[in-house]
């Protein structure tokens, strides 16, 4: 998929931090969209990395792009003295990673059985903390992207660690979620045609039976469905049906999704899903690595897309999924959706959780944000 917009940076260098599943998949699905030419992939598993970044190389056989591994020492030849060795011209100072313009954080453990969520955001604390110090110094005019779960709460550390303005660093938040929202919404949308006609079924010997033909005439295009989930990447999300709409139509009028045993449904499916995934294929990458990629195409080509990022709240005082502005400057104008008292009260529920997980990293002091446009300044007036 070519990009028609003009970029917005001159020959944009993306580094991409962990080269598991999630990294490679936010590399290679940004390849295939022509979104960059120009990578960076760092993992403390260095062999690792540079097998990554030799399969990606051929996987950009066909386009000009320039795939190289961070390493901490560039200039060593793992094949002996005097040996050709293909890898080694693909590295570059771990240094080179806080030099990009836009850098991608997917590096991070998952929880292992048994394991406390405190001890969790420790061990990701101590992989953040250490990534940063590796990476110094940082471009001031770097974009972080935080992918590592949980996402909410590593951004909020980022925000902390990284010393960029705050419009600068925000997380992949729920637009996973969100994609999934619109479309489990689509799919309820279109309708089953059930017909005995001959046109329409199959004979057997017992006669005709039904036919389960998706009917077009009520499928909707998902990217015309203005429906968000907000909060939390996880089991405490919010699915937001009060202010949901398709073409200014709220969707609680549509027949099909006006129950609110469907909506439940719905909304319980979208939660679960990584769980269908993740008990047939330990983990999921393909999704996440097309959500990223485009979060990086709307900064390259300065889109100013809403998506529900990762950010900082003056309302809720926490750092959770909101619809937030992206462009070639990070984030923008936070947007509060309308919310009914239900899913207020979701959200203050996933907003005392969130800040209780945080408070250890409240007591030091916040970074200085970044001076506010006056657009973004009335905004917060009027919510205060």
């Amino acid at each position: 998929m070519n990009n028609m917009r003009p970029s917005a940076f001159n020959s944009p260098k993306v580094a991409i931090i962990g080269t598991g599943l999630v990294g490679t998949s936010v590399a290679f699905a940004c390849l295939m969209r022509s979104v960059a030419s120009d990578f960076i992939l760092y993992d403390i598993d260095e062999s690792f990395a540079e097998g990554q970044t030799l399969d990606l190389e051929d996987s950009a056989f066909f386009s000009s792009a320039k795939i190289v591994t961070a390493v901490s020492d560039p200039y060593s030849n793992a094949d002996g003295p005097g040996v050709p060795n293909r890898a080694s011209a693909l590295k570059v100072p771990i240094s080179a990673v806080g030099q990009a313009d836009i850098i991608v954080m997917t590096a991070g453990y998952r929880q292992a059985p048994g394991e406390s969520r405190d001890k969790l955001l420790e061990r990701n604390e101590n992989v953040l903390k250490d990534v940063l110090s590796k990476i110094q110094p940082i471009k001031q005019s770097a974009i972080l992207i935080m992918v590592t779960n949980p996402v909410n709460i590593m951004t909020f550390m980022a925000q902390k660690l990284s010393g960029l303005p705050a419009n600068q660093v925000f997380g992949s938040g729920t637009t996973l979620d969100t994609a999934r929202f619109r479309g489990a919404i689509q799919k309820a949308l279109v309708r089953k045609n059930y017909s005995h006609s001959s046109a329409s079924s199959c004979s057997s010997d017992d006669g005709a039976y039904e036919s389960d033909e998706e009917d077009s005439i009520g499928a909707v295009d998902e990217n015309c469905i203005n429906a968000f989930i907000v909060g939390d990447h996880g089991d405490k999300q919010v699915a937001v049906w009060s202010s949901a709409t398709i073409a200014g139509q709220a969707l609680t009028e549509f027949p099909e999704l006006e129950s609110k045993v469907t909506q439940s449904n719905i909304a319980h499916q979208t939660a679960h899903r990584i769980y269908e995934i993740v008990d047939r294929k330990i983990a999921s990458g393909f999704g996440i690595g097309a959500i990223v990629s485009e979060l990086i195409s709307a900064i390259i080509f300065d889109k100013k897309i809403v998506a529900p990022l990762s950010v900082y709240s003056e309302r809720y005082d926490a750092c959770l999924a909101l619809p937030t502005v992206l462009g070639a400057r990070g984030i923008g104008r936070t947007i509060h959706p309308k919310l009914s008292d239900q899913e207020e009260l979701a959200m203050q529920e996933y907003v005392r959780a969130n800040q209780e997980a945080c408070k250890h990293y409240r007591k030091s002091n916040m970074m200085k944000r970044p001076a506010e446009t006056q657009l973004v300044k009335e905004q917060l007036a009027r919510e205060q």
